[in-house]
């Protein structure tokens, strides 16, 4: 199921951003998934269709954030995931 909502955005925020509706609008989705991503509120997954993007090109696009699909509380848990590799 989706969930169809309108937004009004201001005509100069458009024109001074040169973009289109619906390139300000999957800009608004994809930054919205970051986010996410980067709280941990929503899975890759989920983040990757929010974004309206493949897995792998949602895993892509974090990378332009210097956002890692990989992460890691402390350097005990980096090393104990080596080393069950």
């Amino acid at each position: 199921m989706k969930i169809t909502k309108k937004i009004e955005i201001p005509e100069e925020i458009l024109i001074s951003l040169r973009k289109s509706e619906d390139e300000f609008i999957a800009e608004l989705k994809r930054t919205a998934a970051v986010r996410y991503y980067r709280e941990r509120k929503l899975s890759l997954g989920q983040c990757a269709a929010l974004a309206e993007m493949s897995e792998e090109e949602f895993i892509k696009y974090l990378a332009s954030f210097d956002t890692s699909i990989f992460s890691f509380d402390d350097k005990e848990e980096l090393l104990e995931d080596i080393k069950n590799a």
